[in-house]
């Protein structure tokens, strides 16, 4: 069997561009808060999640690691091609513009046997899926089949919670807890990426989004060999 570790990255679109009507729905759980000051803060806190969904976000990064030939790949958005290697640590970085991504990882995945992500089934699958088809692009298989058949595709987040019978922690809790190294550092966390992007450092996001993947299939490894 092939096995690929897949993770991605997301940009909120500029609140402007957004229909007024869609900023009133967003917006509205605002509303609910009493003083005027609560309500502002809570708005600020509501355009921060248009990261989240992909009708009011973009990809800005796929990572992907080849679990049999030991090789990580990064696209990443750039206007125009460009192609370059992290010599520290083997991964190969490509820029290109956010449809062509799109398609390059739709053509990957229709030739591997099984996907392994964290969280992909909450997060990752369903804004692929939609921002692909906001985009015209079809995608190549269904990630988002029977929740306990991990045959496609394994999501660590649910085997890991043994879906939903524990808490839920985040990459970086469960890297510390099992001594993987952790891929956020003091520069550079999830957090992080809206604004690495508005400073036009999207190579440190494509970086960054690496060191997730390859977490990612540390964590992978201490599943199959321990509680799979």
């Amino acid at each position: 069997m092939t096995h690929l570790v897949f993770d991605i990255e997301t940009v909120g679109v500029p609140w402007d561009e957004l229909a007024p009507s869609q900023q009133e729905y967003l917006l509205r759980d605002a509303e609910k808060e009493k003083t005027e000051k609560e309500k502002e803060k809570k708005r600020a806190e509501l355009k921060e999640w248009t990261a989240l969904y992909p009708l009011t976000a973009k990809v800005v990064a796929i990572g992907m690691y080849d679990v049999e030939r030991t090789q990580g790949y990064v696209y990443y958005e750039n206007a125009t091609e460009e192609e370059w290697a992290d010599e520290e640590t083997g991964f190969r970085y490509k820029g290109l513009p956010e449809p062509d991504i799109l398609r390059r990882f739709w053509g990957i995945v229709e030739k591997i046997d099984q996907l392994i992500s964290f969280n992909g089934r909450g997060f990752d699958v369903p804004f692929l899926m939609m921002r692909s088809a906001k985009l015209g692009i079809k995608p190549s298989r269904k990630l988002m089949g029977n929740r306990y058949d991990s045959t496609s595709h394994l999501d660590l987040l649910e085997k890991l919670t043994f879906y939903g019978s524990t808490r839920k922690f985040n990459l970086d809790f469960y890297c510390h807890g099992f001594g993987i190294k952790t891929p956020k550092s003091k520069e550079v966390s999830g957090s992080e990426v809206k604004n690495l992007y508005n400073e036009g450092k999207i190579k440190e996001i494509a970086k960054y989004c690496g060191r997730d993947i390859y977490a990612t299939y540390q964590l992978y490894k201490i599943w199959t060999e321990y509680l799979a």
